[in-house]
């Protein structure tokens, strides 16, 4: 990871100064990381421990266009905040965080163009148009509030799930020709995306230590699982009043409160803990039969971290 984040500063460099501050102030706030860990973890796992430079591409080529959407983001969401820093919106106003932003989607492509990764490229290709559509469809449904089960897993399997799954298609490509092998691990990632979505929403109902608030999705109007399941599950008088509620009094404190109650007494935050959990056992499924090492511990510890993390 620390040859990785060196490489990662350089993928960056440009010679505009204000870019490199911007660039400084990204690369000093950082998140999880968990996207190049898994590109490193699954291609270690499947060639028994080395990484090469494609790997490394990889991993910068992901971690730039992640940067990138989230720059984006913050714009698209009037946000001020990210990881508990401001946002580059708020510092550097929405213009730059949009330049900024289709800068480093550049970088990326130009990383893998420049060293005849295309198979890398079409993995990550693929896997923006899918974010965008998903944010799209998201936006699209989320005016009319009447999201069913299936179309929120599309949902979250675009905007979440492919970003992961490219992750480790990318770290299996990278030291593997297999098609098949590569698909296993891209399914592997997208299974986990799943599931760490979920756990997302269900933040939404608690009052963890996490960045950002309770009951902001429903202020937002986004439909998460835990309210899919309640409004599935419940009379008609009730489905009217929390669809009301949500679209007409997502501002009132207690209003919200009595929503997020709601969703608990219909089983919504259990209905969707199950539903978390399948994903998480069917990932685990896909690479039980790969043979035993710390780096397919790593991964499985990495899958349940998804789930049991408190932020």
């Amino acid at each position: 990871m620390e040859l990785f984040e060196k490489k990662f500063y350089e993928s960056m460099s440009s010679k505009v100064a204000l870019l490199n501050r911007i660039t400084y102030y990204i690369v000093n706030r950082k998140g999880k990381q968990m996207r190049p860990m898994f590109v490193f973890l699954t291609a270690k796992m499947l060639s028994g421990g080395t990484v090469v430079e494609r790997t490394y591409r990889g991993a910068c080529v992901i971690e730039l266009i992640h940067t990138a959407t989230l720059v984006h983001d913050d714009v698209v969401d009037d946000s001020n905040r990210r990881r508990g820093f401001f946002s580059i919106n708020a510092l550097w106003k929405n213009k730059i965080a949009v330049l900024v932003g289709d800068y480093f989607l550049s970088k990326g492509l130009l990383l893998s163009i420049d060293h005849g990764d295309f198979d890398l490229l079409r993995i990550i290709s693929v896997a923006v148009r899918e974010m965008s559509e998903g944010e799209l469809l998201q936006i699209e449904k989320a005016r009319r509030l009447d999201i069913t089960e299936d179309v929120y897993y599309e949902i979250i399997r675009q905007k979440t799930a492919t970003l992961i799954a490219a992750c480790c298609a990318l770290g299996a490509r990278s030291v593997s020709d297999d098609e098949v092998l590569v698909e296993t691990m891209r399914k592997f990632g997208e299974l986990i995306g799943m599931a760490f979505q979920i756990k997302d929403d269900l933040f939404d109902y608690t009052d963890d230590a996490i960045g950002k608030p309770t009951g902001i999705d429903i202020k937002e109007q986004k439909m998460t699982l835990p309210l899919i399941y309640a409004l599935n599950n419940c009379s008609n008088k009730e489905k009217s009043w929390c669809i009301n509620s949500i679209k007409n009094h997502n501002k009132d404190k207690k209003r919200v409160k009595e929503v997020i109650q709601f969703v608990k007494d219909k089983n919504g935050l259990h209905y969707a803990e199950q539903k978390m959990m399948q994903f998480q056992q069917e990932a685990l499924a896909l690479i039980q039969n790969f043979p035993d090492s710390t780096y397919k511990d790593s991964l499985t510890l990495m899958v349940n971290y998804v789930i049991e993390r408190k932020k």
